[in-house]
């Protein structure tokens, strides 16, 4: 009797919670399993809810007024991003058309408190219940918000619980080393779970080969053009459907090359951690994004010697320097341009990595420290022009390799022995799985009933195509041989060893690439100190070489003026005393490169026009009245070598900038037929022109302003 009063009670208190108003709309069943797994396993669960269906007839409303929403199977609760089942319930609610929405339970609906309360407060809004296998709720109501404002609460704990115990779990896993992972191409598991390296020889000596190859190369490129450049393809296993484990073999990329130096699995290590998952960065509904690359110090696990290795953890260990280095923040790879010292030089008075710029599409090298100024517009540290270091650089580099030229021209004939032997052994391979191929297939065909003819047709042309793989194979192969003989001739022994006893010759050779010396280069020298003396013509150059000796030399670089020479002083106060002599324009030239006097810009010698252009600047000819002092001049109007003075710039620059518009002049005709330039510069201009001086310059590499670092 209890028992039934009981459940009378319940039936008139729900009776009392739906309304016409709430029978005159929709009632949506929504139903969502987490996974894809789940659906496929728990199909129960799957007819539990759509039972539901049932539940919202025996509640009041007609069958065509339920909606079911079942976009969410396969899918987590625990946002709303990434569901468009539970987005379109919330629309329907928002516009006023639902009166139920019925879940089995409430962390069907959602795992996160932030959706569920949204829900809650939609419904609210619109006078909507809400209804599970428990009962129907009015969120109006503020006992049932209540409760299910714990219930919300109660799914989203299950969740981190659930989850919490099942990372744990995995963690302690992967502590003992025995979590599973996706294995990269040149692996295998056992069916006892034992992870071995693939079977397959050919496999085995691809893989090796990409270390070897990195090793010499030293970047992923190199590696990527010699694979495309030998026509050599990449292994790798089919790893879902019906041909899952079969080996096929695939074009080389660049990812791929990279992935396989960067995993330490290669090193016999396993490592968990690896690429942990950024909330900030993961998107909602997509469980693989939000990936970050973790640094070795950052793994969780790392087990060194656990599984076969194809390198040794030291090698590993430098390919992921010499990797780093490849970037822009290292010395790097050599990079293209005729320059030799990219990377390599420091700034003798700041400390920082010089530039590389270039200019009449490559023809010109200039080195600066323009990093202050790029990032905050101070004057350039210093600036010279690139290949009279480059020559100094040379020189010491050809000095440390005489020694040693017994020894290269040996090594040059075993590197190149042991490359084309490498190469010869995996066309063996290839040859010998073409030749496997053909006689599977002869097999599968000649074990093939007659009268079967659809199999038959299908296994001939099988068959067919394995041949025609096969053939041209051979053909490639010759044309390899053709080009490559299997060993060296006699001949050739001869012009390496004579290449190699001459160093200077070799170094100079037009097959020998900017490249390759920039190689030799970062192979002795780790990196290049460089002072300029003030604005003079004299360097400082310190070398560090590899193993740290250090040695120092002096430069003597090309200038502009003759004001930034060095001995300014004493030429000027020599060519005066000759001119006092009576000596011609002409004579004083003889006489200063008799006595050994430079002008700037390593021109060789002196001439007329460069004497005359020194005495102009002396007091020899000051008592002379000039054009340009002649001149009526307007306000703030100047001469190109007052300006130039004025605002420490070259004069050529300043014509240039006239040229191009930058400033603004005028030439004055009445003194001469000529005439002269004046320039029209208040200290306003004149402070924005020592700025447009200071600022980089903006150099063109392969026809376009690029900056070379």
């Amino acid at each position: 009797m209890t028992v039934l009063s009981h459940n009378i009670h319940q039936r008139s208190q729900l009776n009392a919670k739906i309304q016409g108003y709430h029978q005159d709309r929709l009632a949506i069943v929504y139903i969502r399993q987490s996974t894809l797994q789940q659906v496929e396993r728990h199909g129960e669960s799957t007819k539990l809810q759509y039972g539901l269906v049932e539940k919202a007839h025996a509640l009041g409303w007609s069958r065509d007024q339920i909606i079911v929403i079942d976009d969410d199977l396969g899918r987590s609760g625990s946002n709303a991003e990434g569901r468009p089942g539970f987005q379109r319930l919330v629309a329907e609610v928002g516009l006023d058309r639902v009166g139920l929405v019925l879940g089995i339970e409430m962390s069907r609906l959602a795992r996160s408190c932030r959706d569920w309360y949204q829900l809650l407060e939609v419904c609210a809004l619109f006078r909507t219940l809400i209804g599970d296998s428990d009962g129907v709720y009015d969120p109006t109501s503020y006992n049932d918000r209540l409760l299910l404002g714990l219930k919300g609460t109660m799914s989203e704990a299950e969740l981190h619980v659930l989850k919490q115990r099942m990372v744990e779990g995995k963690k302690a896993k992967a502590r003992r080393g025995e979590l599973g992972m996706q294995l990269p191409r040149g692996y295998i598991k056992r069916p006892s779970g034992e992870i071995i390296k693939d079977p397959d020889e050919q496999v085995q000596s691809t893989i090796s080969l990409v270390f070897e190859l990195f090793d010499k190369f030293s970047t992923i490129n190199a590696v990527l053009a010699y694979f495309v450049k030998n026509k050599l393809l990449m292994p790798d296993r089919v790893r879902i459907g019906l041909e899952k484990g079969e080996l096929v073999w695939r074009r080389p990329n660049r990812p791929t090359l990279g992935n396989l130096l960067h995993n330490p699995i290669y090193a016999g290590a396993y490592v968990y951690g690896r690429r942990p998952t950024d909330p900030r960065k993961k998107k909602p509904g997509r469980p693989a994004t939000g990936r970050t690359v973790a640094k070795p110090s950052e793994w969780e696990v790392l087990i060194k010697d656990k599984l076969p290795a194809y390198i040794t953890w030291e090698q590993y260990e430098r390919n992921e320097r010499q990797l780093e280095a490849n970037s822009m923040q290292g010395i790097g790879v050599p990079r293209q341009g005729p320059s030799l010292l990219s990377g390599l030089l420091i700034c003798g008075r700041c400390g920082l990595r010089m530039s590389t710029y270039y200019t009449n599409n490559s023809n010109k090298l200039r080195y600066s420290c323009t990093r202050m100024s790029v990032d905050y517009h101070d004057p350039v540290c210093q600036s010279l022009v690139g290949n009279p270091l480059d020559q100094l650089i040379e020189e010491q580099i050809l000095d440390a390799l005489k020694p040693s030229a017994l020894e290269i021209s040996l090594q040059v004939a075993e590197d190149i022995e042991r490359e084309r032997k490498n190469l010869l052994g995996h066309w063996d391979k290839q040859l010998e799985r073409a030749r496997y191929e053909v006689e599977r297939s002869y097999r599968q065909y000649n074990a093939t009933e007659p009268e079967n003819r659809l199999v038959v047709r299908t296994l001939e042309k099988k068959w067919e195509e394995a041949l025609s793989a096969e053939e041209k194979l051979k053909r490639d192969y010759a044309q390899f041989l053709d080009k490559q003989p299997a060993a060296l001739t006699a001949s050739e022994r001869d012009a390496i060893r004579q290449l190699a006893s001459d160093i200077p010759a070799l170094w100079s050779a037009a097959t020998t690439t900017s490249d390759e010396r920039q190689e030799i280069i970062r192979l002795l020298i780790e990196r290049i100190i460089v002072a300029v003396e003030g604005k003079t013509e004299k360097v400082f150059v310190e070398i560090h070489w590899a193993g740290g000796h250090k040695t120092q030399a002096n430069l003597i670089r090309p200038v502009a003026k003759l004001e930034q020479l060095s001995y300014y002083n004493e030429l000027i106060t020599r060519a005066e005393l000759l001119r006092n002599e009576g000596k011609s324009f002409s004579e004083i030239a003889e006489s200063l490169n008799q006595e050994g006097w430079k002008p700037p810009k390593r021109s060789p010698l002196f001439k007329a026009d460069m004497v005359h252009s020194l005495l102009s600047r002396s007091k020899v000819s000051s008592n002379k009245t000039t054009r340009s002092q002649q001149v009526n001049r307007q306000l703030n109007e100047w001469t190109f070598r007052e300006l130039s003075q004025k605002t420490n710039t070259p004069e050529p620059t300043l014509y240039r900038w006239m040229q191009k518009g930058i400033l603004k002049a005028r030439r004055d005709t009445n003194t001469s037929h000529g005439g002269v330039w004046l320039i029209t510069a208040d200290e306003i201009e004149i402070a924005r022109l020592r700025s447009l001086k200071d600022q980089p310059r903006q150099w063109i590499y392969h026809s376009r302003v690029t900056k070379v670092h």
